[in-house]
Protein backbone atom coordinates (compact mmCIF):
# COMPACT_ATOMS: atom_id res chain seq x y z
CA UNK A 1 0.00 0.00 0.00
CA UNK A 2 2.58 2.60 1.15
CA UNK A 3 6.37 2.48 1.14
CA UNK A 4 6.79 5.05 3.92
CA UNK A 5 6.95 3.46 7.38
CA UNK A 6 5.49 6.69 8.75
CA UNK A 7 2.38 6.45 6.57
CA UNK A 8 2.02 2.71 7.21
CA UNK A 9 1.91 3.37 10.95
CA UNK A 10 -0.48 6.32 10.65
CA UNK A 11 -2.91 4.38 8.47
CA UNK A 12 -2.70 1.22 10.59
CA UNK A 13 -3.59 3.22 13.68
CA UNK A 14 -6.44 4.99 11.85
CA UNK A 15 -7.80 1.70 10.47
CA UNK A 16 -7.85 0.16 13.92
CA UNK A 17 -9.60 3.16 15.46
CA UNK A 18 -12.19 3.61 12.70
CA UNK A 19 -12.62 0.09 11.36
CA UNK A 20 -16.37 0.69 11.08
CA UNK A 21 -15.90 3.68 8.72
CA UNK A 22 -15.09 2.24 5.27
CA UNK A 23 -15.79 5.35 3.19
CA UNK A 24 -13.55 7.50 5.38
CA UNK A 25 -10.72 4.96 5.32
CA UNK A 26 -11.04 4.65 1.54
CA UNK A 27 -10.65 8.41 1.11
CA UNK A 28 -7.64 8.52 3.43
CA UNK A 29 -5.95 5.54 1.74
CA UNK A 30 -6.31 7.11 -1.69
CA UNK A 31 -4.90 10.39 -0.39
CA UNK A 32 -1.96 8.88 1.51
CA UNK A 33 -0.96 6.80 -1.51
CA UNK A 34 -0.09 10.08 -3.24
CA UNK A 35 1.72 11.49 -0.19
CA UNK A 36 3.95 8.40 -0.21
CA UNK A 37 6.00 10.22 -2.87
CA UNK A 38 6.52 13.21 -0.61
CA UNK A 39 6.73 12.48 3.11
CA UNK A 40 10.16 10.86 3.31
CA UNK A 41 11.67 13.77 1.34
CA UNK A 42 10.35 16.34 3.82
CA UNK A 43 11.08 15.44 7.47
CA UNK A 44 8.99 18.39 8.68
CA UNK A 45 5.83 16.44 7.84
CA UNK A 46 6.55 13.67 10.35
CA UNK A 47 8.24 15.95 12.90
CA UNK A 48 5.12 18.13 13.10
CA UNK A 49 2.69 15.19 12.95
CA UNK A 50 1.06 16.82 9.95
CA UNK A 51 -0.62 13.69 8.60
CA UNK A 52 -1.86 12.59 12.03
CA UNK A 53 -3.47 16.00 12.47
CA UNK A 54 -4.86 16.09 8.92
CA UNK A 55 -6.70 12.78 9.21
CA UNK A 56 -8.53 13.77 12.40
CA UNK A 57 -11.28 16.39 12.27
CA UNK A 58 -10.69 19.48 14.35
CA UNK A 59 -14.23 19.23 15.67
CA UNK A 60 -17.34 17.07 15.37
CA UNK A 61 -20.74 18.23 16.55
CA UNK A 62 -23.42 15.55 16.99
CA UNK A 63 -26.97 16.33 18.02
CA UNK A 64 -30.60 15.29 17.77
CA UNK A 65 -33.25 17.21 15.85
CA UNK A 66 -36.78 17.05 17.28
CA UNK A 67 -39.61 18.36 15.13
CA UNK A 68 -43.39 17.99 14.69
CA UNK A 69 -44.88 16.49 11.54
CA UNK A 70 -48.18 17.49 9.92
CA UNK A 71 -50.08 14.92 11.99
CA UNK A 72 -48.84 16.48 15.22
CA UNK A 73 -46.43 13.65 15.97
CA UNK A 74 -42.99 14.40 17.37
CA UNK A 75 -40.18 13.05 15.16
CA UNK A 76 -36.52 12.68 16.10
CA UNK A 77 -33.59 12.61 13.66
CA UNK A 78 -29.85 12.43 14.16
CA UNK A 79 -27.54 15.11 12.78
CA UNK A 80 -23.88 16.10 12.79
CA UNK A 81 -21.34 18.60 11.48
CA UNK A 82 -17.75 17.56 10.81
CA UNK A 83 -15.43 20.59 10.86
CA UNK A 84 -12.33 18.95 9.48
CA UNK A 85 -9.70 21.60 8.85
CA UNK A 86 -9.65 25.41 9.06
CA UNK A 87 -5.97 26.08 8.31
CA UNK A 88 -6.63 28.14 5.18
CA UNK A 89 -10.03 29.65 5.94
CA UNK A 90 -13.42 29.23 7.61
CA UNK A 91 -14.96 25.77 7.38
CA UNK A 92 -16.85 25.33 4.10
CA UNK A 93 -18.93 22.41 2.95
CA UNK A 94 -22.45 21.22 2.28
CA UNK A 95 -25.32 19.93 4.38
CA UNK A 96 -26.80 16.59 3.29
CA UNK A 97 -30.29 15.34 4.22
CA UNK A 98 -30.50 11.64 3.41
CA UNK A 99 -31.06 8.35 5.22
CA UNK A 100 -27.48 7.30 4.34
CA UNK A 101 -25.90 10.06 6.46
CA UNK A 102 -23.50 8.57 8.99
CA UNK A 103 -20.15 9.43 10.56
CA UNK A 104 -18.07 7.59 7.97
CA UNK A 105 -19.66 9.34 4.99
CA UNK A 106 -19.62 12.76 6.64
CA UNK A 107 -15.95 12.39 7.58
CA UNK A 108 -14.93 11.22 4.11
CA UNK A 109 -16.78 14.14 2.52
CA UNK A 110 -15.29 16.70 4.93
CA UNK A 111 -11.80 15.25 4.47
CA UNK A 112 -12.10 15.46 0.67
CA UNK A 113 -13.61 18.94 0.96
CA UNK A 114 -10.49 20.21 2.73
CA UNK A 115 -8.26 19.53 -0.28
CA UNK A 116 -10.90 20.36 -2.88
CA UNK A 117 -11.27 23.81 -1.33
CA UNK A 118 -7.50 24.18 -1.20
CA UNK A 119 -7.27 23.51 -4.95
CA UNK A 120 -9.62 26.41 -5.74
CA UNK A 121 -7.03 28.82 -4.21
CA UNK A 122 -9.91 30.46 -2.32
CA UNK A 123 -9.59 30.86 1.49
CA UNK A 124 -11.88 28.04 2.60
CA UNK A 125 -11.37 25.18 5.04
CA UNK A 126 -13.13 21.82 4.85
CA UNK A 127 -16.36 20.66 6.52
CA UNK A 128 -19.49 18.63 5.86
CA UNK A 129 -22.69 17.97 7.74
CA UNK A 130 -26.16 16.57 7.54
CA UNK A 131 -28.93 14.49 8.98
CA UNK A 132 -30.67 11.19 8.34
CA UNK A 133 -33.84 13.22 7.70
CA UNK A 134 -35.19 12.51 4.20
CA UNK A 135 -37.10 15.40 2.56
CA UNK A 136 -38.67 13.01 0.01
CA UNK A 137 -42.39 12.68 0.67
CA UNK A 138 -42.43 15.48 3.26
CA UNK A 139 -44.62 18.56 2.94
CA UNK A 140 -43.07 22.00 2.65
CA UNK A 141 -44.21 22.78 6.18
CA UNK A 142 -42.56 19.62 7.53
CA UNK A 143 -39.32 20.45 5.74
CA UNK A 144 -39.46 24.00 7.10
CA UNK A 145 -40.04 22.83 10.68
CA UNK A 146 -37.20 20.33 10.45
CA UNK A 147 -34.79 22.90 8.98
CA UNK A 148 -35.68 25.42 11.69
CA UNK A 149 -35.13 22.84 14.43
CA UNK A 150 -31.82 21.84 12.82
CA UNK A 151 -30.60 25.44 12.94
CA UNK A 152 -31.69 25.89 16.56
CA UNK A 153 -28.70 23.69 17.37
CA UNK A 154 -26.35 24.48 14.49
CA UNK A 155 -26.46 28.29 14.75
CA UNK A 156 -23.92 28.17 17.60
CA UNK A 157 -21.31 26.57 15.35
CA UNK A 158 -21.63 28.51 12.08
CA UNK A 159 -21.00 32.06 10.87
CA UNK A 160 -19.49 33.98 7.94
CA UNK A 161 -15.96 33.74 9.38
CA UNK A 162 -16.44 30.46 11.23
CA UNK A 163 -18.29 27.88 9.13
CA UNK A 164 -20.29 28.54 5.96
CA UNK A 165 -22.58 25.62 4.98
CA UNK A 166 -24.09 25.07 1.54
CA UNK A 167 -26.49 22.62 -0.08
CA UNK A 168 -25.79 19.00 -0.94
CA UNK A 169 -27.82 15.84 -1.53
CA UNK A 170 -31.39 16.47 -0.35
CA UNK A 171 -30.68 20.13 0.39
CA UNK A 172 -31.51 22.69 -2.28
CA UNK A 173 -32.35 26.38 -2.30
CA UNK A 174 -35.63 25.74 -0.45
CA UNK A 175 -34.00 23.98 2.49
CA UNK A 176 -31.14 26.51 2.59
CA UNK A 177 -33.73 29.31 2.61
CA UNK A 178 -35.54 27.86 5.63
CA UNK A 179 -32.26 27.36 7.51
CA UNK A 180 -30.94 30.81 6.63
CA UNK A 181 -34.24 32.41 7.62
CA UNK A 182 -34.06 30.86 11.08
CA UNK A 183 -30.38 31.77 11.44
CA UNK A 184 -31.19 35.42 10.64
CA UNK A 185 -33.94 35.50 13.26
CA UNK A 186 -31.65 34.08 15.93
CA UNK A 187 -28.54 36.14 15.17
CA UNK A 188 -30.34 39.29 13.99
CA UNK A 189 -27.99 39.76 11.04
CA UNK A 190 -27.93 39.42 7.26
CA UNK A 191 -24.60 37.81 6.46
CA UNK A 192 -23.03 35.30 4.12
CA UNK A 193 -23.37 32.43 6.58
CA UNK A 194 -24.92 30.13 3.97
CA UNK A 195 -24.24 29.70 0.27
CA UNK A 196 -26.49 28.13 -2.38
CA UNK A 197 -29.14 30.62 -1.24
CA UNK A 198 -31.92 31.85 -3.50
CA UNK A 199 -30.94 34.89 -5.56
CA UNK A 200 -33.29 37.18 -3.61
CA UNK A 201 -31.67 36.10 -0.34
CA UNK A 202 -28.15 36.93 -1.51
CA UNK A 203 -27.37 33.85 -3.57
CA UNK A 204 -25.14 33.85 -6.63
CA UNK A 205 -26.16 33.46 -10.23
CA UNK A 206 -24.45 30.42 -11.69
CA UNK A 207 -24.39 28.42 -8.45
CA UNK A 208 -26.89 25.82 -9.67
CA UNK A 209 -24.85 25.23 -12.82
CA UNK A 210 -21.42 25.43 -11.18
CA UNK A 211 -20.51 21.82 -10.40
CA UNK A 212 -21.69 20.41 -13.73
CA UNK A 213 -20.29 23.26 -15.81
CA UNK A 214 -17.04 23.24 -13.84
CA UNK A 215 -16.65 19.51 -14.47
CA UNK A 216 -16.87 20.12 -18.22
CA UNK A 217 -14.41 23.02 -18.06
CA UNK A 218 -11.95 20.70 -16.33
CA UNK A 219 -12.45 17.98 -18.96
CA UNK A 220 -12.07 20.61 -21.66
CA UNK A 221 -8.56 21.33 -20.32
CA UNK A 222 -7.77 17.60 -20.23
CA UNK A 223 -8.83 17.19 -23.85
CA UNK A 224 -6.83 20.22 -24.93
CA UNK A 225 -3.68 19.25 -23.01
CA UNK A 226 -3.53 15.49 -23.54
CA UNK A 227 -5.31 15.06 -26.88
CA UNK A 228 -5.17 18.49 -28.53
CA UNK A 229 -8.90 17.95 -28.92
CA UNK A 230 -12.32 19.24 -27.82
CA UNK A 231 -15.72 17.82 -26.84
CA UNK A 232 -16.89 18.10 -30.43
CA UNK A 233 -18.25 14.77 -31.65
CA UNK A 234 -17.43 12.86 -28.44
CA UNK A 235 -19.87 10.27 -27.11
CA UNK A 236 -20.52 10.97 -23.44
CA UNK A 237 -22.43 9.13 -20.70
CA UNK A 238 -23.54 10.83 -17.48
CA UNK A 239 -24.72 9.06 -14.33
CA UNK A 240 -27.11 11.04 -12.16
CA UNK A 241 -29.76 13.43 -13.42
CA UNK A 242 -29.73 15.86 -10.51
CA UNK A 243 -28.31 19.36 -10.68
CA UNK A 244 -24.74 18.08 -11.27
CA UNK A 245 -25.53 15.48 -13.93
CA UNK A 246 -28.12 17.54 -15.79
CA UNK A 247 -25.91 20.64 -15.87
CA UNK A 248 -22.90 18.60 -16.98
CA UNK A 249 -24.97 17.09 -19.79
CA UNK A 250 -26.21 20.54 -20.79
CA UNK A 251 -22.65 21.91 -21.01
CA UNK A 252 -21.37 18.82 -22.90
CA UNK A 253 -24.01 19.42 -25.56
CA UNK A 254 -23.21 23.14 -25.66
CA UNK A 255 -19.53 22.30 -26.22
CA UNK A 256 -20.33 20.00 -29.13
CA UNK A 257 -20.44 16.60 -27.43
CA UNK A 258 -23.24 14.04 -27.68
CA UNK A 259 -24.73 12.64 -24.47
CA UNK A 260 -25.89 9.13 -25.38
CA UNK A 261 -26.93 7.86 -21.94
CA UNK A 262 -28.00 9.14 -18.52
CA UNK A 263 -29.21 7.50 -15.34
CA UNK A 264 -31.02 8.19 -12.08
CA UNK A 265 -32.44 6.04 -9.27
CA UNK A 266 -35.14 4.70 -11.62
CA UNK A 267 -32.72 3.33 -14.21
CA UNK A 268 -30.84 4.16 -17.43
CA UNK A 269 -31.83 5.73 -20.73
CA UNK A 270 -29.69 5.05 -23.81
CA UNK A 271 -30.64 7.39 -26.66
CA UNK A 272 -28.45 7.18 -29.75
CA UNK A 273 -30.08 10.34 -31.10
CA UNK A 274 -28.65 12.19 -28.14
CA UNK A 275 -30.31 12.71 -24.77
CA UNK A 276 -33.04 15.35 -24.79
CA UNK A 277 -31.64 17.43 -21.92
CA UNK A 278 -34.52 19.93 -22.03
CA UNK A 279 -36.92 17.06 -21.35
CA UNK A 280 -34.71 15.75 -18.53
CA UNK A 281 -34.71 19.16 -16.84
CA UNK A 282 -38.47 19.56 -17.35
CA UNK A 283 -39.24 16.15 -15.84
CA UNK A 284 -36.90 16.80 -12.90
CA UNK A 285 -39.00 19.77 -11.79
CA UNK A 286 -41.83 17.52 -10.67
CA UNK A 287 -40.30 14.03 -10.38
CA UNK A 288 -37.43 12.28 -8.64
CA UNK A 289 -37.56 9.34 -11.06
CA UNK A 290 -37.00 10.59 -14.59
CA UNK A 291 -35.51 7.83 -16.74
CA UNK A 292 -38.50 5.50 -16.52
CA UNK A 293 -40.65 8.32 -18.00
CA UNK A 294 -38.26 9.44 -20.73
CA UNK A 295 -39.28 6.63 -23.07
CA UNK A 296 -42.87 7.92 -23.10
CA UNK A 297 -41.62 10.98 -24.99
CA UNK A 298 -38.85 9.24 -26.94
CA UNK A 299 -39.97 5.64 -27.67
CA UNK A 300 -36.84 5.00 -29.75
CA UNK A 301 -34.69 5.24 -26.61
CA UNK A 302 -33.71 2.10 -24.68
CA UNK A 303 -34.61 1.92 -20.99
CA UNK A 304 -33.11 -0.34 -18.34
CA UNK A 305 -34.14 -0.39 -14.66
CA UNK A 306 -30.60 -1.47 -13.70
CA UNK A 307 -28.56 1.68 -12.98
CA UNK A 308 -25.28 -0.21 -13.52
CA UNK A 309 -26.15 -0.71 -17.18
CA UNK A 310 -25.04 2.83 -17.95
CA UNK A 311 -21.41 1.68 -17.73
CA UNK A 312 -22.08 -0.81 -20.56
CA UNK A 313 -22.98 1.91 -23.08
CA UNK A 314 -20.13 2.52 -25.59
CA UNK A 315 -18.65 5.99 -25.09
CA UNK A 316 -15.52 8.12 -25.28
CA UNK A 317 -16.06 9.97 -21.98
CA UNK A 318 -17.81 8.90 -18.77
CA UNK A 319 -18.93 11.43 -16.17
CA UNK A 320 -20.05 9.73 -12.92
CA UNK A 321 -22.16 12.40 -11.19
CA UNK A 322 -24.45 10.40 -8.88
CA UNK A 323 -22.88 9.21 -5.62
CA UNK A 324 -19.85 7.61 -3.97
CA UNK A 325 -18.62 4.20 -5.14
CA UNK A 326 -20.89 3.81 -8.15
CA UNK A 327 -18.10 2.51 -10.42
CA UNK A 328 -16.73 -0.82 -9.19
CA UNK A 329 -14.04 -2.87 -10.92
CA UNK A 330 -16.52 -4.77 -13.12
CA UNK A 331 -18.01 -1.48 -14.35
CA UNK A 332 -14.53 -0.11 -15.07
CA UNK A 333 -13.81 -3.22 -17.13
CA UNK A 334 -17.05 -2.70 -19.10
CA UNK A 335 -16.17 0.93 -19.78
CA UNK A 336 -12.69 0.11 -21.08
CA UNK A 337 -13.99 -2.79 -23.15
CA UNK A 338 -16.51 -0.46 -24.81
CA UNK A 339 -13.99 2.20 -25.76
CA UNK A 340 -14.07 4.72 -22.92
CA UNK A 341 -10.77 6.61 -22.69
CA UNK A 342 -11.59 9.46 -20.26
CA UNK A 343 -13.37 9.39 -16.89
CA UNK A 344 -13.97 12.54 -14.85
CA UNK A 345 -15.68 12.44 -11.47
CA UNK A 346 -18.61 14.80 -11.00
CA UNK A 347 -19.62 13.22 -7.69
CA UNK A 348 -17.52 12.76 -4.56
CA UNK A 349 -15.41 9.57 -4.83
CA UNK A 350 -17.74 7.74 -7.25
CA UNK A 351 -14.94 5.36 -8.30
CA UNK A 352 -13.59 2.63 -6.03
CA UNK A 353 -9.83 2.30 -5.52
CA UNK A 354 -9.78 -0.95 -7.53
CA UNK A 355 -11.63 0.67 -10.44
CA UNK A 356 -9.33 3.70 -10.36
CA UNK A 357 -6.26 1.45 -10.53
CA UNK A 358 -7.78 -0.40 -13.48
CA UNK A 359 -8.36 2.84 -15.37
CA UNK A 360 -4.76 3.93 -14.80
CA UNK A 361 -3.39 0.52 -15.83
CA UNK A 362 -5.34 0.78 -19.09
CA UNK A 363 -4.26 4.37 -19.84
CA UNK A 364 -7.67 5.90 -19.27
CA UNK A 365 -7.37 9.62 -18.54
CA UNK A 366 -8.84 10.09 -15.08
CA UNK A 367 -9.90 13.20 -13.16
CA UNK A 368 -10.49 12.81 -9.39
CA UNK A 369 -13.54 14.50 -7.88
CA UNK A 370 -11.59 16.70 -5.49
CA UNK A 371 -10.34 18.52 -8.60
CA UNK A 372 -12.95 18.02 -11.32
CA UNK A 373 -16.08 18.64 -9.23
CA UNK A 374 -14.70 21.65 -7.35
CA UNK A 375 -16.80 24.06 -9.41
CA UNK A 376 -19.67 24.02 -6.93
CA UNK A 377 -17.63 25.07 -3.93
CA UNK A 378 -15.67 27.52 -6.11
CA UNK A 379 -18.85 29.44 -6.91
CA UNK A 380 -19.91 29.14 -3.27
CA UNK A 381 -16.65 30.94 -2.49
CA UNK A 382 -17.57 33.57 -5.06
CA UNK A 383 -20.98 33.88 -3.37
CA UNK A 384 -19.21 34.51 -0.06
CA UNK A 385 -17.22 37.30 -1.71
CA UNK A 386 -20.35 38.89 -3.17
CA UNK A 387 -22.08 38.75 0.23
CA UNK A 388 -19.08 40.24 2.03
CA UNK A 389 -18.84 43.15 -0.40
CA UNK A 390 -22.61 43.58 -0.99
CA UNK A 391 -22.28 42.97 -4.71
CA UNK A 392 -24.26 40.97 -7.25
CA UNK A 393 -22.31 39.68 -10.25
CA UNK A 394 -23.93 38.74 -13.53
CA UNK A 395 -24.16 35.11 -14.64
CA UNK A 396 -21.53 35.81 -17.29
CA UNK A 397 -19.11 37.23 -14.72
CA UNK A 398 -19.55 34.25 -12.40
CA UNK A 399 -19.27 31.74 -15.24
CA UNK A 400 -16.05 33.32 -16.50
CA UNK A 401 -14.54 33.30 -13.00
CA UNK A 402 -15.59 29.63 -12.66
CA UNK A 403 -13.97 28.82 -16.01
CA UNK A 404 -10.70 30.42 -14.92
CA UNK A 405 -10.76 28.67 -11.53
CA UNK A 406 -11.23 25.25 -13.16
CA UNK A 407 -8.38 25.96 -15.59
CA UNK A 408 -6.21 26.95 -12.63
CA UNK A 409 -7.13 23.78 -10.74
CA UNK A 410 -6.23 21.65 -13.74
CA UNK A 411 -2.92 23.44 -14.19
CA UNK A 412 -2.02 22.98 -10.52
CA UNK A 413 -2.80 19.25 -10.69
CA UNK A 414 -0.96 18.86 -14.00
CA UNK A 415 2.16 20.63 -12.72
CA UNK A 416 2.23 18.71 -9.42
CA UNK A 417 1.78 15.42 -11.28
CA UNK A 418 4.67 16.17 -13.61
CA UNK A 419 6.91 17.33 -10.77
CA UNK A 420 6.33 14.42 -8.41
CA UNK A 421 5.65 11.47 -10.74
CA UNK A 422 7.14 12.44 -14.08
CA UNK A 423 3.72 11.68 -15.56
CA UNK A 424 1.69 14.72 -16.62
CA UNK A 425 -1.53 12.68 -16.70
CA UNK A 426 -1.46 11.38 -13.11
CA UNK A 427 -4.08 13.86 -11.93
CA UNK A 428 -4.92 11.83 -8.81
CA UNK A 429 -1.44 12.31 -7.40
CA UNK A 430 -1.32 15.86 -8.73
CA UNK A 431 -4.61 16.84 -7.08
CA UNK A 432 -3.72 15.25 -3.75
CA UNK A 433 -0.28 16.83 -3.51
CA UNK A 434 -1.34 20.25 -4.82
CA UNK A 435 -4.27 20.32 -2.38
CA UNK A 436 -2.08 19.09 0.47
CA UNK A 437 0.70 21.63 0.06
CA UNK A 438 -1.35 24.75 0.77
CA UNK A 439 -2.97 23.24 3.87
CA UNK A 440 0.37 21.84 5.04
CA UNK A 441 2.20 25.16 4.75
CA UNK A 442 -0.58 26.96 6.61
CA UNK A 443 -0.48 24.39 9.41
CA UNK A 444 3.28 24.83 9.72
CA UNK A 445 2.89 28.61 9.92
CA UNK A 446 0.21 28.38 12.61
CA UNK A 447 2.07 25.95 14.89
CA UNK A 448 0.61 23.16 16.96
Amino acid sequence: MFKSAYLINVYADLSKRYQDQPEFLQAVEEFLTSLDLLVDKDPRIQKNAIVERMVEPERMIKFRVSWVDDSGNVQVNRAMRVQFNSAIGPYKGGIRFHKSVNESIMKFLAFEQTFKNSLTCLPMGGAKGGSDFDPAGKSDNEIMRFCQSYILEMYRHIGPRMDVPAGDLGVGAKEIGYMYGMYKRIENEFSGTFTSKGIESGGSLGRAEATGYGLCYFVEEMLKTYKKDTFKGKRVIVSGAGKVGSMAAEKVIELGGKVVAMSDISGVIHDENGIDIKLIKKLSQTNTEIMNQYQTYHPEAIYSPNTKDIWKVPCDIALPCATQNEIYLESAEELVKNGCWLVAEGANMPTTIEATKYFREHNVLFAPGKASNAGGVAVSGLEMTQNATFQNWSFEEVDEKLHQIMKRIFNRCHEASLKHTGRPDDLITGANIAGFMKVYEAMLQQGV
